[in-house]
């Protein structure tokens, strides 16, 4: 592991801010890490505000597509609601159809199927919404660079509004409107909604022209929160607020679909990482294993007992894809030490018969392994389909973008994107891929990194110092759990590797002329026992958190890495 600690912020600016806030050095520290050089930013950051979200009508073409909606319920108009399969089109189009439904009855959805219609906006879905008399399709997290298949539609007499968050390709589809805020002609003022969140604001324009406001929408946010976590968006600006109060409406008054996922986890406060661990993979399985349709029908229910099954049916789903991705990522660790790519700088493996709705999760679990940029790839149809996903610090999508000669389509982010391409073309690009991360990569990228956010000692972590910790929640990308540096620790003597096979590590650690100990695990570390054996001195990266034993909650440290 390499330790990066982040830079101290100016001292001129960490004592107006200690002062200001009343707080010490490193609270100060952690909040000018996070751009907090005032009270007021202190304040809008501990104290999250409905009324800090923006006004949706800076988003280009917001006018136009609230008029489109209107026109349509006018009309009479059947409207399709239409959004990608995973967890961050299904909550979009279960927001969206919703809330529209509360207003208009002529309202259905439809998510592509993942293996016979692949990612986005389909032929298939045109069509359907031509069969069955739709004239006008709200398509949710998908679209940006659906430019032929919008013209298509277009010429059928079916109109698009298009809500995405992904990067633009060259040109933007002649769509009735493109909600987009990384359009570069959007002057909206936050760019990193995700496809639900971009959702959300197109209904928060809907009401506001009922007289709503903001908070009449408050019954929305578990699924905002929900896909905030799951799409691994920043955590910051209106997403906070977003995230901060869907985490609410999740933890006292949560959708039927939501509360019956998590009757069966039997878990009572949630974060967001348990958001991304518990709810998250649920509903996503239902689009790896099944049809994404499942999880809308969830998400959408209003009565319990229904709630109830389907949720049940959603994890029978989630235990056939556990078992499937372990398999599959078995397989893919097998054909990189058959082939001896241990040199090569990417991870790029293909199998026809790998299950195409885990290739996504099989590839960040060979980043886990190799930490390098990685492709899984399947058949589908003709063609073969690729999940990647990337290690902090490099664009794996612009990584693909500069190897197009060789791809039908791609799309994504930074640090997780898809793309087809012909099975001769397989080769070719494998090695294109390669020859542009040789080319364009950190080499220090390719060992994984701890950003450490401050260097304290012991008698610095106190209940008051955590109670301050815990405001800076939610965490996500933008505002991490934050993570301390500690030196000169000893074990007191009663370290030991703990769990059923001995692989973690627990011991309480001291500092020198320090009455203060505190207990401290490292999940998976217990290979490092030797470092603090016999009281070596040893130092430490952390984070804390709270241990409950026997009704008794104390302070841990949840160790990183140790070294000598």
């Amino acid at each position: 592991m390499r330790w990066t600690l982040k830079p101290k912020p100016e001292a001129s600016k960490l004592a107006v801010l200690k002062e200001a806030l009343q707080v010490d050095t490193p609270i100060a520290t952690l909040l000018l890490q996070r751009g907090i050089e005032t009270y007021e930013d202190a304040k809008t950051f501990f104290r999250p505000s409905l009324n800090d979200l923006h006004d949706p009508f800076l988003m280009q073409d917001m006018d136009l597509a609230v008029a489109r909606i209107e026109k349509a319920m006018a009309n009479k108009e059947n409207i399709l609601v239409y959004g990608d399969y995973d967890v961050d089109g299904t909550t979009a189009v279960a927001l969206m159809s919703t809330y529209l439904k509360t207003k208009y009855p002529l309202v259905h959805t439809y998510i592509p199927n993942r293996y016979d219609e692949g990612y986005g906006i389909s032929y298939k879905g045109i069509n359907f919404a031509l069969e069955n008399d739709f004239s006008l399709i709200i398509a949710l997290d998908c679209g940006i660079k659906s430019v032929e298949k919008v013209a298509h539609a277009k010429k059928l007499g079916i109109d698009f509004i298009i809500c995405d968050h992904h990067r633009p390709g060259n040109e933007i589809p002649k769509a009735v409107a493109v909600l987009d805020p990384k359009r570069e002609d959007c002057n909206y003022p936050y760019k990193e909604l995700c496809g639900c969140g971009v959702g959300f604001k197109l209904v928060q324009a809907l009401a506001s022209k009922e007289g709503e406001t903001v908070e009449d929408l408050t019954e929305y946010l578990d699924l905002v929160a929900t896909a905030i976590g799951a799409d691994i968006v920043p955590i910051d600006g209106e997403n906070r607020a977003l995230a901060y109060f869907g985490l609410q409406v999740i933890n006292t008054n949560p959708r039927p679909g939501i509360k019956a996922i998590l009757d069966q986890v039997e878990k009572t406060e949630l974060t967001i990482t348990d958001v991304v661990f518990i709810v998250a993979p649920r509903i996503n399985a239902a689009g790896r294993m099944k049809h994404g349709n499942y999880a809308v029908t969830l998400l959408a229910e209003e009565e319990a007992d229904k709630a109830q099954q389907y949720a049940s049916e959603i994890d029978e789903y989630n235990l056939d894809r556990r078992e499937t991705d372990k398999q599959i990522t078995e397989e893919a660790l097998k054909q990189i030490e058959d082939n001896k790519e241990h040199d090569r700088l990417t991870t790029v493996v293909y199998h026809q018969d790998w299950h195409k709705g885990v290739i996504g999760i099989v590839a960040s679990r060979l980043t886990e392994t190799y930490y390098r940029p990685t492709l899984v790839f399947t058949r589908s149809g003709e063609y073969l389909a690729a999940s990647a996903r990337s290690v902090r610090g490099f664009d794996v999508y612009n990584a693909i973008e500069a190897c197009s000669a060789h791809i039908e389509q791609f799309g994504g982010h930074k640090y997780a994107a898809g793309l087809t391409l012909k099975e001769e073309n397989y080769e070719a690009f494998k090695q294109a891929f390669e020859d542009e991360v040789s080319k364009t990569i950190d080499r220090n990228l390719l060992i994984p990194e701890i950003k450490i956010d401050a260097k304290i000692d012991l008698k610095d972590i106190t209940p008051k110092f955590y109670r301050i910790l815990k405001q800076f929640a939610p965490f996500g990308p933008a505002n991490m759990t934050p993570v301390f540096l500690t030196e000169n620790l000893t074990d007191t003597g009663y370290g030991k590797c703990v769990g059923a096979d001995k692989t973690h590590l627990r011991l309480t650690a001291k500092q020198p002329n320090a009455s203060k100990s505190i207990v401290c695990i490292g999940f998976g570390m217990g290979d490092k026992y030797e470092l603090i054996s016999d009281k070596k001195p040893f130092k430490a990266v952390y984070s804390i958190d709270e241990n409950e034993f026997r009704g008794n909650v104390s302070l841990q440290l949840k160790l990183r890495d140790i070294k000598a």
